[in-house]
This record gives C-alpha cells, structure tokens and sequence, in this order.
C-alpha cells in the first residue's frame, strides 16, 4: 500500500489518511465508515494500530469505492505523512559521502565503526510542496541529502539484526537538510533541526510493497539538475544493522523515522561549493516511493 495524508480545497486544514492507486488518492477513513467499520483517521494512528490494522485497509481498498470516497490525485494536496514521535538521522553512512565530508566538512576521513547518529525534532517537518526556509540571519550554506526514510511499525528495544525488518511498517522519503555553517560553529541542533528541515513523504509505502529496501536508485536534483546519483545498496550500516543499533540503548516506537543517511553529492562536496537559495526547487526521488519536491523560499 501507498499510504498519505491529504487534504482538498473543500478542507484545506483537514488532513485526511489515504492510499494512492491509479493515481487517485482513496479515503480509507471514508470507506470504513460506508462499511461500517472502526478504522483510525491517520496513518500514525494506523501504524500504532499495528497489523490487524493494516490488514482493514487493505480489505476496504478490496472492496466498493464510494464517489464521494475517491479523489483524482492531481486535485488534493499532500501533507507529510505522519509526525513522527522522533527522528534519527545517521550521518556517514554511504562510503563515497565520508571521503566527500572529510574533504569539506572536515570530519574524520576514517569510515565509522559503528553508526554516526544525530537527532532532528518532529517540528522540522514538512511536506511535500511546502518550503524550505531559507533564513539569511543563520545560514549561507543550506545544503541537501536524499535519504531513504524507514517508518517503525513496533516497539523495537534490543532487537537483533535477524529481527529487525519484523519492526519496519514502511518505507518513505527524508531530504535532511542542514545549515553546514551552523555544524561547523558547533550547533548541530540548528545545523539539522530548524523548521522545514525535515522534507518528509510524499507516501509511505507498506514493508510488504518494497521487496529489496537494500537496492533502491535514489537520487536529487535542484533545479532539475542531478546533484546524488545512488543506490541504497552502498550503505555502510544496511537498515537491519541500524535498527539494531539504535534499538541497543533508545527504544524505537511506532511513528519513529529512520533516516538512513545520504549518498555523495551534497552541495557543500561540490568544487566550488554550491548551497540552496531562495527561489531553487529540490526533488529528492527513492526507486518505488516517489518524488519528494519543494521550493526554498525567503523565511526572512
């Protein structure tokens, strides 16, 4: 399933939880109501839910589609797809973007031990179409890093590797944008954490759907120009190696975001340097999720 969280201009503030097929988005809230069923109204409240859950709404996406439960796909607007309770961003986790950041960003050129990580609060995300804020007064550097994003479906505390994926509810997308002038005076939380930091969707795509989360295309443009060019395949810590890593000393709940780190090609990488500015647009894509796209604009 393609899961998402929409609104239309009928509602505009009312975030509703949908699945995309045939490139129509159906209100699974809608259908369980026309088959009268108990069903959540948003998908963290459906991952909480947990299997049985999943298995409704794949049951109710089987079944008869009212009019009024059906929108084209073109006509609403998407939302991030849930706020999740935390967000682990793992840094250095693709071979060729450490040789990159010991260049330029002046961390160690030695690959990692174990997984480098860092957090980013659920205020950092937005959606997709919304902005990037660009904020003059603390940063020069904006910068970019497509990553695939592991959604928690169950409390994971102390898992082994073999355990893992039994923990995963979906897979989506994470642009983690970072002021990098902000990292190199010392203030990580800023470097990756101001508002509109944490592009998050445009879907969650359901574990089941994702045969092979370990050998996914993933790239970014900016201003249609590819910047990363990968494959998840080059990790360093594969998803089951950071699960259990991060489930050693912090327990994963259901809604948290694993995101799983950026291949090379980052603007500070380039030679010379290149960052974001107002007016730019990012596209962050993942091979079977979608496009993530949104504009950088003036938050000054």
């Amino acid at each position: 399933m393609r899961l998402l969280t929409y609104t239309t201009a009928a509602r505009p503030t009312a975030g509703r939880l949908g699945a995309e097929t045939d490139g129509h988005v159906v209100d699974l809230a809608a259908l369980a109501d026309h088959a009268g069923l108990p069903f959540p109204q948003d998908l963290l409240s459906l991952v909480r839910a947990g299997d049985a859950a999943r298995e409704t709404a794949r049951r109710l996406l089987r079944g008869a589609r009212p009019a009024h439960a059906v929108h084209p796909l073109d006509e609403v607007t998407l939302c991030a797809p849930l706020r999740p309770g935390k967000i682990i961003g793992v840094g250095l986790n693709y071979v060729e973007h450490v040789e990159e950041s010991s260049r330029s960003l002046d961390t160690d050129e030695e690959l990692p031990p174990r997984p480098v990580l860092f957090g980013k609060p659920s205020t950092a995300v937005t959606g997709p179409g919304a902005p990037i804020l660009h904020n003059g007064n603390l940063t020069a550097q904006l910068d970019w890093e497509c990553e695939l994003a592991v959604v928690i479906g169950r409390t994971a505390s102390r898992v082994t590797e073999e355990d893992a994926y039994d923990h995963v509810f979906g897979f989506s997308i994470v642009n983690d944008i970072s002021a990098r002038d902000q990292r190199r005076s010392g203030q990580w939380f800023f470097s990756k954490g101001q508002d509109s930091y944490a592009p998050f969707g445009p879907v969650v795509v359901t574990a089941d759907a994702i045969p092979d989360p370990m050998n996914l295309d993933l790239s970014l443009r900016v201003n249609g120009v590819t910047k990363q060019k990968s494959n998840t395949r080059h990790m360093l810590f594969p998803i089951a190696r950071l699960i259990a890593d991060i489930s050693s000393g912090m327990t994963l709940e259901p809604g948290d975001v694993i995101a799983t780190g950026s291949p090379s090609g980052v603007g500070a990488g380039m030679v010379p340097p290149q960052f974001l500015l107002p007016g730019d647009t990012v596209e962050a894509t993942v091979e079977g999720i979608g496009t993530l796209a949104n504009p950088v604009v003036d938050a000054r």
